[in-house]
Parts: structure tokens; sequence; C-alpha cells
């Protein structure tokens, strides 16, 4: 268990956390949400030691071990594999437990073949794989993780998530891809204003919780003006009366007592749409038998590849990255050139390109205004600095060079040069990477909103199951088009990988105890049901508790915040803080219900899948 106390933290006259505090108990699952720039990764480094707050302290128990993902590349090994075993944890029994790091590199994408390879040669991209191998391989008691998935092709992700839903100890997560974070997480920890506020549950509910409690403090704030203002001027219009002396006293002591509320600041979200040029066409591009390969003797990343391009359409790439998906985009755009087959765009056609090495085509000693206004000579100064302001980038932050940005922030820039001109096709590559989770959401409601076509390169599955109609699907050593939706590929298709690696399980299961008979199969069926019955009861009955449980404090909490509101409308100030404190307790116990049910929830789900394939095992076995 970790506990924060106090935290308070400042970078010069920013300040990021400022009496902030939390528990994390043992078996939680935390995604750490927040804007860019709010304090996620600060938190990470001072959690590990690596920066110190400025006071408040950090409680963490001797023996606690924790892993995080680096960035920082440093190998010795001269294979893949010896490299991940560095991080097996000693084994007394002295069991040879190499599988366990061969089972966690095949699932983040390592073929047979690489474990041999050299780390120091593997792309940047395998690299940060190989570190985040390390790290699960270490079985920390808390994983830290910030931005995993950046790395990560969708395949990878999808191993990934199943793997950290069966993580039974501590983990606090950062990452933009909300659906994500909600499928492994048991909590959402937010901060919020300089303060960090964690809550059982998915991000929207914390997400909800706050602004609730933001309109709250609004309403109350007026409320409270209008009353001091209302106090002020009896005491201004009675102050010189002698026979009102002792009331005007009385006021001017009350109105000194009571604390005053500050308006909030605004949290800006980005907001923003994309021009579209008109099209009155019915196709956009057509693409036939298109064929590419990097030298006449590999094997060809696309072959025979033909579709075409509707003015509505909204079709992803997807697959393993290094597989072709980056090179079809840059053909698809005529920045390479087929080796066979052809690309043809439609003379209206016009396009707005993201590609994952624009980010290197800003010049470092450039404005944000500056590169919005080079897009096109007919962007004037104020026509740059009101895109500026939409990729929020307001007043004199226009003016930041490109050398000082964090990556979120050129990212914002390659968006907002994308808004300049008017395009009726986008050509997407990643471009959720370095943004956070609420660009994220603006991002797809942008994409989803334009009146053309879009071509997007993606292993965010949110952004799979939100917007693509059809898929272009790199798998299984070809590329083939699918016309349908992500889940209509998932339900009808799937990935061969997880195909294949179901089919090994079952072959696995029908095979064990072929060699009973009949009488010892019927007893070892009658004793594994009436276990399982015994088992899932116990558990059913639990988790029913714990259900009812939340049920009535939910019930509870919701009287709790109608209370709150009304009384804050009424201005009845004094009557909020015992109602508060109730509240809070009420919230605590929630969290610790949540925190229980979840678990006992995992247990029934694992127990269930334990006795299923004991049960099919044995019904194989009898057949």
């Amino acid at each position: 268990m970790i506990q924060v106390n106090n935290l308070e933290k400042c970078y010069g006259r920013q300040v990021i956390f400022e009496k902030a505090g939390f528990t994390l108990n043992p078996g939680e699952r935390v995604g750490l949400v927040g804007r860019n720039g709010h304090g996620k990764t600060t938190l990470f480094k001072m959690i590990l030691g690596q920066e110190h707050p400025d006071s408040g302290c950090i409680s963490i128990p001797n023996g606690y071990k924790i892993g995080h993902l680096s960035q920082h590349i440093s190998f010795t090994e001269d294979t893949v594999l010896k490299e991940a075993c560095l991080s097996l944890r000693d084994n007394e029994d002295g069991i040879d437990e190499t599988y366990k790091a061969e089972t966690i590199l095949m699932g983040l994408g390592f073929t047979q073949e690489d474990l041999g390879l050299t780390p120091l040669d593997l792309s940047g991209g395998y690299q940060v794989r190989l570190n985040l191998a390390k790290v699960l391989v270490s079985d920390p008691n808390l994983l830290l993780l910030d931005e995993p998935t950046n790395y990560l092709d969708i395949l990878s992700l999808r191993w990934l998530t199943q793997f950290l839903r069966s993580w039974r100890k501590e983990l606090i997560i950062i990452t933009h891809d909300r659906d994500f974070m909600d499928g492994v997480t048991t909590h959402t920890m937010a901060v919020h204003r300089c303060k960090l506020r964690k809550e059982a549950g998915p991000t929207e509910k914390v997400y909800q919780q706050l602004l609730m409690e933001e309109e709250i403090h609004e309403k109350t704030r007026i409320n409270d003006d209008k009353k001091r203002k209302e106090t002020e001027d009896f005491i201004n219009r009675f102050r010189a009366k002698a026979t009102k002396a002792r009331a005007v006293q009385s006021r001017i002591k009350a109105l000194q007592k009571k604390e005053r509320l500050e308006k909030l600041t605004e949290i800006r979200d980005l907001d923003f749409s994309f021009r579209s040029a008109p099209f009155t066409g019915k196709t956009l591009m057509e693409v036939n038998d298109l064929s590419f390969s990097f030298d006449d003797y590999g094997a060809g990343l696309i072959e025979g590849l033909t579709f075409s391009v509707g003015k509505r359409d909204r079709i992803a790439i997807i697959g393993k990255n290094g597989k072709g998906k980056t090179t079809l985009l840059n053909l698809l755009a005529k920045e390479l050139k087929a080796n066979t087959g052809s690309v043809r765009h439609h003379d209206q056609l016009q396009t707005a390109y993201f590609g994952q090495t624009n980010v290197n085509r800003l010049h470092p000693q450039k404005s944000v205004e500056e590169e919005i206004m080079d897009v096109h000579p007919d962007v004037g100064r104020g026509a740059a600095r009101k895109i500026c302001g939409i990729m929020m980038f307001p007043g004199d932050h226009a003016l930041k060079k490109i050398s000082v940005l964090s990556g979120g922030e050129k990212s914002r820039v390659l968006l907002g040069k994308l808004l300049v001109s008017p395009s009726n096709l986008l050509m997407l590559d990643e471009p959720t990477n370095h943004l956070d989770m609420e660009s994220n959401d603006s991002l797809v409601e942008a994409i989803d909103e334009f009146s053309g076509a879009a071509i997007i390169v993606t292993h965010s599955e949110m952004m799979l199951h939100a917007l693509a109609t059809r898929l272009i699907v790199f798998d299984d050593g070809k590329v083939t088009l699918f016309e349908g939706t992500y889940q209509d590929f998932l339900d009808r298709v799937g990935w061969k990988s997880e195909n294949e690696a179901g089919a090994a399980r079952g072959k696995k299961n029908g095979s064990r105890n072929g060699s009973l008979n009949k009488k010892q199969l019927r007893r070892e069926r009658a004793e594994l049901l009436n276990k399982k019955s015994k088992t899932m009861s116990a558990l059913q009955k639990s988790i029913g508790e714990a259900e009812k449980g939340i049920i009535a404090l939910e019930e509870k909490i919701e009287q709790d915040n109608r209370e709150i509101r009304e009384a804050s409308l009424r201005g009845e100030g004094a009557t909020l803080a015992p109602i508060t404190k109730r509240l809070h307790d009420s919230k605590s116990a929630l969290d610790a219900l949540f925190a229980r049910l979840d678990l006992l929830r995992m247990e029934s789900e694992s127990r269930t899948r334990e006795f299923e394939e004991e049960l099919e095992n044995l019904l194989t076995v009898s057949r």
C-alpha cells in the first residue's frame, strides 16, 4: 500500500500539486488522468524518487518493489531473450522460468527469431517493448506504466490488455487511450486543479463527479456573492446610525469570518473541426492491383490490393507494426511510387496528411504562429492566431518556438496546420500518439463530423470502434480489404494469432486425461460439479452482498448530493459541513466496496473459466 499526504510541488510560479494526496490499496489498478502538463509524469517521478516534493510525504512500505517503463535504453546481454531474463525474480527452487520471459516477449509482438537478435539491433519502438517486457517479467508489487501503448501495435495492445486485467498486484497507468484504460483498471485518479481525486470505476464516473462538484461550487459562489453584496449594502447604509451600530458590527464580523469562494479558472479543451473542400463526384480515389516492396528480393509488403475511396468513407488501416501500414498511406498520398498497379486521384481531390514523421518537418526555431502561416501564402497573422487559439496556443503562447514544445504540443501544431487549407480526404497516421485523452476525444468527434472521407492508420480500438466502416487489414502475411466495422471483423474473421492461440488451448484441453475409463470420468465429473457449485455459490453470495451495499451507498450519496445542491441554492452554508463529511465517509466506503466487488468478480471469472476448461476436457475424453 502507498500513501501520499499533503503533496506540494511547484516549478517556478507554476503550481503542480497543492495539498494533494491519495491511498493506493492492495490489488487496485488505477488509471491516472489529467491534461498534458498537469503533473501525471511528475507524480510518477516522485513515487520513484527521481524527483522530490517541495513538501508532503510519500509513504512506501519496506521491501515494496516498484517496476516502471523507462524510455532510457540500456542493454547488456547479447540476445533479446537473455536481456528479458535478467528481470526474472530469483527462484529458490532452481526452476528455469525462461518460459515466462518468452511468453511476455511473444505477447508484445516479438517472433521466435527475434528472441536471438542483439537488443541494440532492434528498432527504437521494439527496444521500448523490450524495456516493457523486462518490467512485466520482474513481477513487481507496483507497476508504473507511462503511455505504454505508444509503441505497441493493435495485437500487442490487445495482449497487454488481457495481461493487465489479470494483474493481481497494484498498477498505476497513464495512457491517452480511454478504452484501454477503462478495460484494465479498477479505479480512476484525476489530477485536477492541483489536487488528486481517486474514485472506484471508469474515467467517465470521475469526470461526471468533478463536473457536478464544480457546478455546485459555481452556484454557491454566485449565491454567496449576492448575499455578501446585500450585507455590504446594509453596512454602508447604516454605518453612521447609532441605533444600527450593533447590527452593523455583527454583520462586519460575520463577513470577515466567511471565506470567499473564488471563481474557478477555465480549463480549456481542444475544440476544432476540419474544413471541408467541395467534391461533386462519387469516388475520391481508385486503387487497382497495387503491389509494393522495398527491394526485388524480399517479400512484398503489399500484393494486388484493389479498393476505392468514397466521399464519406471512414477506412482504417490496421495490423502489426512493420507490416506496411504507413507505407500504404505514403503510396496513397503518392509520396512513394508503387512497383505495379495504380493509385488514381480524382481531379477535385484535396488531401490533409498527418504523418508520423511530420513532427520532424517542423522547424525548431520557428514559432507556432509562423508554422501555421507557412502552410499557405494567403494565411495572414490574424487567421494564424485564430488557429493557434483553437489548438490551445492563445495569445503569446502562439509565439513559442517549436524547439521548446512537448510531443503533444507539436502534434497540436500539426493538427493546426491541417485546419488551414480545406480538404475532402483526411489521411492520418497514428494521430492519437502524444495527445491527451480529452484531445483524443475532440479529434474523434472532429473526424466523425467531417463531411469528406478519412483514411486512418491507428492501433486505438476506441477510434476503430467509433469511426471505421471499412478496414484494410495487414495480417497472416497479406493485406486484405474488409467491408464492415471493426467489431464485424473481430466477430467474423479475427486476428490469426488469437485464433491459433484459442485453437491450441482447445487442443491441449482435449488431450488431457485421455486414458481415464468411463467410471473414473463420471466420478471426476460429479466431484468437479460439486466443487464448482460450492465455490461459485459462495462467490455469488459475496458478490450479491457487495452489490447490495453499493446500491445502498450510491442512493445515500445521491441523497447527500441533492441536499448539498438544495442547501447551496438556499444559501444555508452552515448545514453543508455535516452533510459533506457524511458524503466523504460514504464515498470512502463505496471505494472499498467497489474494490472488493472487482476482486470478487475477477476471481469468479477466473474460477468459472477453470471449471469450464476442466469440464470440457472431461466431456471431450468421454466422447
